[in-house]
């Protein structure tokens, strides 16, 4: 199932891919994207995004409880991954695993990730056609899978990632697991939007507020969930992403504030050096995947939670550190990355980057040219599984309004 997993997302991806490309004939400019955000974005995807939906109307929504995971600690509705870089050891091959990092075993179970993965591909995707025909069929199948995942006693996930990234002999959890619901994110956005134009019921919506209110107070009050937060490196930019998206859907104001405020005075000092680089992510074995997942975690947050009269776009530092720096930095290595002057990453490398959505935002912010063409000639639809699973946001006009 593993293996079928992995070929169907390369399959749906290169679709996809196609699509886009056909697309890009009929695209808008980069001047356009400033002058009218929403409509030339729209016009931009309408392609592969249509293109993409009505292959997914074919299939139907599959949960977690799909695909038992007998090593599991918890039960059939209990997410279960296991942690990527953890190999048998060579010296006690029945023992412990040992860590190797950044390179992934692909024995280790991940069904569940790829599963979440299949939902994050596909109900944004569906709520994204819905915006761009108002056809009904794609926001009642972008339903059911909410109904799937978040509503349905029989197939619904538990509310928590208590067994995510376990380690074999070590751990029946770690609180690195809750990276995973990165994914959600953009689904919890499609549900927004659904509900903002009347295509989701009150039921479906109700249901799913109440998945994420307690998802959310999980990663605030479990000891997994409060050591995410506290993780100085991608990790802490993440959960906050989580957090503060997760508090628009449920209508959590003080989330809001607190993320925001976490953003400028625990991220911020602690993950971004004088010249805009992520010293944290410069010292892994994949620094520039690393680096590029970053930022795109640091450009999301600013853009779920800057305001008219807190706009963390531009707010810096006393010593001028902030997100501007840190895209004045990066971007040169986007467009050229023969210049990365920094090891290459150990696996990956070659298939990188993609179309980093930090980059369409901060173009807008900025109102920069050269980040909106960059981010138009970038690959939209990565086919290769580790790279889907590091570009989680995929749909941009679900994030222009």
């Amino acid at each position: 199932m593993l293996q079928l997993s992995r070929r169907r997302f390369v399959v749906l991806g290169a679709a996809a891919v196609a699509a886009s490309r056909r697309s890009f004939s009929s695209s808008a400019s980069s001047e356009e994207m400033l002058l009218n955000p929403s409509a030339a974005v729209a016009k931009l995807e309408r392609g592969r995004v249509l293109k993409a939906a009505q292959e997914y109307l074919l299939e139907a929504p599959k949960t977690i409880t799909s695909e038992p995971a007998v090593r599991s600690a918890g039960g059939p509705h209990d997410y279960f991954s296991e942690a990527d870089y953890f190999w048998p050891d060579p010296k006690n091959p029945d023992g412990p695993y040992v860590n190797r990092d950044g390179e992934s075993n692909p024995g280790n179970f991940n069904t569940h990730r790829l599963l979440l993965i299949r939902l994050s591909l596909q109900a944004p995707a569906l709520a994204a056609a819905w915006l761009l025909t108002h056809k009904h069929e794609f926001a009642e199948h972008a339903a059911a899978h909410l109904r799937a995942w978040f509503i349905e006693p029989k197939t619904r996930m538990n509310a928590n990632l208590q067994y995510a990234q376990a380690v074999h002999g070590v751990t029946t959890g770690r609180s690195y697991g809750i990276i995973d619901t990165l994914h959600l994110v953009e689904v919890a956005q499609a549900a927004l939007v659904l509900r903002k134009g009347g295509a989701l019921s009150d039921s479906d919506w109700q249901g799913t507020r109440a998945w994420f209110s307690e998802y959310l107070a999980w990663m605030k009050t479990s000891d997994p969930g409060r050591k995410e937060r506290d993780a100085k490196n991608n990790h802490g930019t993440c959960w906050l992403l989580q957090a503060a998206e997760f508090a628009r859907l449920t209508g959590d104001e003080d989330v809001i504030r607190e993320s925001r405020d976490r953003l400028k005075n625990e991220l911020m000092p602690t993950q971004i050096a004088p010249d805009g680089s992520f010293p944290l992510e410069l010292a892994r074995t994949k620094p520039y995947g690393y680096s590029l997942f970053d930022l795109d975690a640091f450009g999301m947050a600013a853009h779920v939670l800057s305001t008219s009269s807190d706009n963390l776009w531009t707010y810096t530092l006393n010593d001028g550190r902030g997100l501007a720096p840190c895209f004045n930095f990066m971007a040169p290595f986007i467009a050229n990355k023969s210049s990365w002057p920094y090891r290459h990453d150990i696996q990956y490398f070659d298939d990188l980057p993609v179309r980093q959505p930090s980059l369409l935002f901060a173009g807008l912010a900025y109102k920069k040219l050269e980040y909106l063409d960059l981010w138009r000639r970038l690959d939209p639809d990565p086919v290769v599984p580790e790279v889907i699973r590091n570009h989680p946001i995929r749909q941009p006009v679900l994030w222009i309004g």
